[in-house]
């Protein structure tokens, strides 16, 4: 565990400095956000902080191979190296896209590229848990299956990233969730504690805790799609790398419940459960409106909470809440399968609920603008004058 908060530690500090560098190459070559129509701030924003995330992801990658543990494990080398190397094609299409917005077509073309990479170098999903049986993939399949999985991840990560600090928050809880499982799992197995998926998930949450400094509300400065789509690909290789790292056959042998057998398939579900759901419910509400899914609007989750009243800052912070409860109610509810760990993850659901529907205050769109102005040029200050 040392090793892994290490690891955490490094990436996190590398991130964050990273960013500021990163945030004056954006504002130097224009790659900045402007304010549309559907967007929720009111000033421009430098893009960019996907490549303060590529490096340190390559931090965490670079510090693992020289600790004595993590280090002498020549498949997480292999597999780590092989979603780095996929991070960066995915990282360049997103670059491009803040520079000079890539067509859809050509964006997913750059997706797959970045998939087609993993699976060529063999991180693929080798197998799916279901009740009563595991079934294993043969080549063909597991490619699709793989591909597929990494597109769906980059895509919707892309769709959450709407507020100031969404998406870094949500995907760091959820990839602290999967850390935990990880871990917990090979423990119970007793097999060694150093895996891909372990080593992935850390980093992740890594480069999240160190850019939200930098983009929590007011924001400095945004991922862009360089860092959604990156953080989607590690998302999704995190799972994938886990189903040829844990023996399926042993799943059902452990000891902490028969549900933590099929955490392999819930659990990338409820950790990614907010963006699966906002891509899920976008693909339905434009193709019901006879426009294409890719078709921007302003019907997202987050667009939502704000049309309820609540603040920027509130409605961030309740799809943070939100993250956890579900990723980590999953963990907890699959390794304590009984009813009063049921009733307690279904009772904060509750409560919860009762703050996302009831404690926000209608505002009009001029006053939620005004705020949101007004706040945002305390952010530019701080965007030109800190590095």
């Amino acid at each position: 565990m040392t090793e892994y908060l290490l690891v955490l530690f490094v990436t996190a500090t590398v991130t964050y400095l990273l960013s500021g560098w990163c945030r004056r190459l954006a504002l130097r070559t224009g790659a900045v956000a402007r304010v549309r129509d559907r967007d929720v701030h009111a000033i421009p924003i430098p893009y960019f902080g996907g490549i303060a995330m590529l490096g340190g992801v390559a931090a965490a990658f670079v510090v693992a191979t020289h600790l004595p543990f993590l280090g002498r494990n020549q498949l997480i080398h292999h597999d780590f190296r092989a979603v780095l190397i996929a991070g960066v094609v995915i990282c360049a299409v997103g670059v491009l896209d803040d520079l000079f917005e890539l067509n859809a077509i050509t964006k997913l073309a750059g997706q797959v590229l970045a998939a087609g990479v993993v699976v060529a170098n063999g991180v693929k999903m080798l197998w799916i848990p279901l009740p009563n049986t595991i079934i294993s993939l043969d080549d063909s399949i597991s490619i699709a299956v793989t591909v597929f999985f990494i597109v769906l991840c980059s895509n919707a990560v892309n769709y959450v990233d709407g507020l100031d600090g969404l998406a870094s928050g949500v995907v760091a809880i959820g990839a602290l969730a999967f850390f935990a499982y990880s871990y917990l799992l090979v423990a119970s197995l007793a097999l060694p504690r150093a895996t891909t998926a372990s080593l992935l998930t850390i980093a992740i949450a890594g480069v999240c805790l160190g850019f939200l400094p930098h983009n929590f509300f007011p924001a400095r400065m945004f991922m862009g799609d360089s860092g959604a789509l990156l953080l989607g690909l590690l998302l999704a290789t995190s799972t994938i790398s886990l189903t040829g790292q844990i023996d399926s056959s042993g799943l059902h042998s452990t000891e902490t419940g028969l549900m933590a057998a099929y955490l392999p398939l819930i659990l990338p579900l409820a950790i990614m459960a907010l963006p699966f759901l906002d891509f899920l419910l976008a693909f339905l509400r434009r193709t019901y409106a006879g426009t294409w899914f890719w078709v921007a609007d302003k019907q997202h989750l987050h667009h939502r909470l704000l049309e309820q009243g609540h603040s920027h800052r509130r409605a961030v912070i309740l799809m943070y809440i939100w993250s956890a409860l579900i990723s980590f109610g999953v963990i907890l509810i699959g390794f304590n399968p009984n009813v009063l760990v049921v009733l307690g993850v279904l009772a904060a659901m509750g409560v919860v609920t009762i703050f996302t529907i009831g404690s926000g205050r209608k505002v009009s769109d001029p006053e939620a603008k005004r705020a949101m102005r007004k706040a945002e040029r305390r952010a530019e200050v701080r965007i030109q004058d800190l590095p």
